[in-house]
This record gives C-alpha cells, structure tokens and sequence, in this order.
C-alpha cells in the first residue's frame, strides 16, 4: 500500500481559515477509500482541545532548532484519517497565523515534520507539502530518494522567509537555491501542482507571478493543474442541518424559505422578491474588495437588491463595509465573523454570489453556492474559470455570470446582467439547476492526484490501485530507514 503524508498548516473541520483546509480535509479520507495509506501532519493549535480528543501521552519525542516538541497520533473527526499533531508551546495561542513569531513558528513545524518522517517507525513514500509553511520540506528531503515529494500552491502570494532569514533559523543544505522559501519548494520538489489548470497557467505571467515567473515557466514541465473539489457529503442541501428547510435540484421550489429565515436571521427587510446577493470571504484585496466597495452602492441605489457580508479580514474594507451598510439600513447587513453555519445559510438563501476576485487560485465559495442553488457573478480568472461558465439564457447553458476585466464597470454590468435574469424565475431556476449538477465531488479531482502521485513514483498510469487485502500479495517497495550519517533537518 503506497503511504503519502499530508504535511500542512490547515486541515478542516480542525483548522481552516482558506482552501487549503478544506483540500486537506477532505482529499485524504477520498485517497483511502482509493487504497492509499494516507495521513496528516498538521501544528497542535491551543483550540484543537475543544474540537477533538487528544490523547495525554505522545507517540514520539523529537528536537528540531534546539526546540523539543511532542507528536501525538489522534483521528482527524468524522473520518478514518490518522491524524499526527505537532506539539510545541509556540503553538499553543488559539490562533492559525499572524504574530511576529509567525516564521520561525513554522520553520520549527517543518523541521519536526522532517525529524518525524526520517525516524518515527510509519515512514511515507510520498511526503505532500502545502504552500510556504512546508517548502523547506523538498529541500530537505532531496538527500532522502526514497521519499518523494509533492508540492502544493494554495496561494502565491505568501512566499515565506527570505533566504537569509532562515539561514538564521534553521539548516539551509548547501545545495539549496532560491530567495525564499517557496522558490527553494519548487525546484527541489519532484512535482508541483496548483489547485486549478488555469492558475497553473496564470503564474507564469507578470500579472499572477508574483516575482517567480520565470522560476515558475523553467519549471512547469513538472507542475501541474488540478481544481479542488468540495466535501458533497459534508455539505449537501437535502441533508444539511444548519438550514432552515433542505432541498436538491429536483425540490429546488422548497429553497425560497431559506432566503426569509436568512433575512430575517440577519437584520434585512423581509422581501421574497429582492434581489439577495451574498459574500462570504476574506475580506482583502485579492477577493475583489475594492470593486465592491466602488460599485455597490450605486448598484444598491438604484435597484431593489439587498447584501449580506459575512467574513473578516483588513480593517480598512471591514470598516468600509460597516458604513455601507449604515447607509442602506434593512438592505446590507454585515457580520465580521467567521460562521461555518451562518455561510451554508447564506448559500442556501441568497439568489446570488459576489466572487469578483484580482486573482483566484481555485476557489471553494463558488462550488459552495452553485451546490446551494445560488448563481456566481465570478471574474474570470484562476480556477473561477475552470468551475463557472456564463449563462445564455438562448442555449439554457452556462452556470454562472462572468466579467473579464478587472474594472469597476465590468462588475457592475455582471450584476445588473444577473438581477435583470432574476425577473424571469423559469429561466433563472434552470440556472440554478444547471449550477446544483455539476460534479464537484473530491472523487473527480482525487483521480488526477492519484495520476500525479502513480507519475511520482514511476508507477504505470494504468496500473491499478493497490488496496489494504492485495498488499500481501502486490507490495510498492517500502520506504527504508535513513542512514544515520545523514546530517538532522537542525544541522
């Protein structure tokens, strides 16, 4: 049986604060039921406690950066995915990232990740690292060639420390290149892949590459594209307890009751016919914010549209948003917060979705709504264009609305294209049913990763999966104990 480790900051439902939770959440219990021995190597948050049982006693004991820290073995929740957490004091604090230790924070968490998978007794074939937390991972495990190496780009834009800052921090082999720690994560990994095929693309412009454009096109013949799915157990209108009445695609008509308990959940008028638009996100630049605070309230001046806002992020969009809202009472309501139960209420109640992002590496929200019944008003860029298509009411296609350009105008022509389709409930429900269809199950996108790890490895595309009973008699060769002259990740 072929055994990959999960290394990242996130895991849902535990920890998430952006997809990269939700891929390392939801892949692996997928890639087990495919017969694959696949576990998780994630930080020992100080609210992890009230989320899960975590047992008093450590699996193993290991020192990284003159730090010792403890491995606990649990279980991530509502799967059968082994769940490995890193315990050190720096972690502790109820909080993910930010903080002036946030660097050295996870430069000592892949360090550990590094001493566990070369001595703990359960070694991997295939170490799979998640954005800049675990990029010094390929570096490092470049001297180990029984142990591959995938490398994951949730988000560009954070690179990591510079290379003279983790100098300071921690080994940096002699071998090593790059600046940063991401730019070291893509060349000494075996293959790299982001999270949808036009972000894979995209990155190897000056517009998307954040400085590593070039790095990145010398680099592509071993990069690849693959879209992140959605959890469709976990999140399934017929079946979801945190909205007010469950519907599919063929009882869409038992949806409208949403859209007033969300109404009135949230402060708006109670208004059946409105045009009830919603936005859950990180509220930064990326996400499009500024368009929406240049063009909403004209849009909300001048139709009959109502806004609900549900997410955190900086301060200055928080603030702009708050008095928006202030200016058209019972209309726009928003809530700085971070409510998983509150979003599947918004998915399920708002007719629409603003996801007018900068740039998008894949996107989840999008899945999300179009799963709920409520239709995209998307920019086309990043995985938004591998998940949303726009709609021609004249071929009863398309998914969503979509607007190339990132300008004001743009956007707002995309919204008043949506709410003007809204008048006409016939045509704007088999939209909303063409959205509730599409297959955005982890069972598809587990496929190609399946084809991304089989390449890694030097496997047959075509040879089949080799499960828990067949392992006696068809064995991968097993990964072996390093030699004990190789020098420790805190050389």
């Amino acid at each position: 049986m072929v055994r990959i480790l999960f290394v990242a900051a996130e895991a849902a439902p535990l920890a998430k604060v952006g997809g990269m939770g939700d891929v390392v959440g939801a892949l692996p219990k997928v890639l087990r039921k495919l017969g694959y021995d696949v576990r998780i190597f994630m930080p020992y948050y100080g609210f992890l406690p009230d989320k899960m049982e975590v047992p008093d006693k450590p699996v193993w004991v290991g020192n990284a950066m003159f730090q010792t820290f403890q491995v606990f073995q649990a279980v991530l929740p509502g799967t059968d995915v082994p769940l490995y957490l890193f315990g050190h004091p720096s972690f502790s604090q109820r909080r993910v990232y930010y903080g002036e230790d946030e660097d050295w924070r996870f430069t000592l968490f892949a360090n550990g990740a590094a001493e566990f998978v070369w001595n703990y007794e359960w070694k991997p074939d295939i170490l799979h690292c998640h954005d800049w937390h675990t990029g010094m991972l390929p570096v490092w495990m470049h001297q180990s060639p029984d142990i591959s190496t995938i490398y994951t780009i949730h988000n560009l834009a954070y690179q990591g420390p510079w290379r003279w800052r983790l100098e300071q921090m921690t080994w940096c082999p002699w071998y090593m290149q790059g600046h940063n720690t991401m730019a070291a994560a893509v060349q000494f990994a075996d293959l790299v892949n982001t999270v949808s095929p036009t972000y894979a693309e995209q990155i190897k412009t000056p517009a998307y590459g954040e400085t590593l454009e070039g790095l990145l096109s010398f680099i592509s013949g071993k990069m690849r594209g693959i879209v992140n799915g959605i959890d469709t157990e976990r999140y399934n209108p017929e079946k979801d307890r945190y909205i007010m009445e469950p519907f599919g695609v063929d009882t869409i008509e038992r949806r409208a009751p949403n859209k007033i308990a969300l109404q009135e959940e949230v402060g708006l008028e109670i208004n059946r016919g409105a045009f009830l638009m919603g936005i859950v996100s990180r509220l930064v630049e990326q996400k499009g914010l500024d368009l929406i605070v240049q063009m909403l309230p004209q849009f909300l001046g001048f139709t009959n549209s109502q806004l609900i806002v549900l997410g955190t992020g900086d301060r200055y969009y928080e603030t702009q948003l708050w008095e928006m809202a202030g200016r058209f009472p019972g209309r726009m309501s928003v809530q700085l917060l971070y409510n998983d139960a509150l979003s599947r209420r918004v998915y399920a109640g708002c007719d629409a979705f603003l996801m007018p992002s900068r740039f998008e590496p894949c996107g989840i929200s999008q899945m999300m709504a179009m799963r709920y019944g409520c239709v995209p008003i998307v920019r086309q860029t990043g995985g938004l264009v591998d998940t949303v298509s726009h709609n021609n009411p004249a071929t009863d296609s398309g998914t969503g609305y979509c607007f190339d350009r990132y300008e004001p105008l743009d956007f707002y022509t995309a919204m008043v294209r949506a709410s003007e389709a809204y008048r006409f409930p016939d045509k704007w429900q088999r939209l909303q049913q063409r959205g509730m269809r599409q297959n955005f199950s982890w069972e598809k996108s587990a496929v190609e990763y399946v084809r991304m790890y089989k390449e890694v490895l030097g496997l047959p595309l075509d040879e089949p999966v080799v499960t828990a009973a067949d392992e006696l008699a068809v064995a991968p060769p097993v990964a072996t104990q390093p030699s004990t002259d190789k020098p420790a990740a805190t050389k």
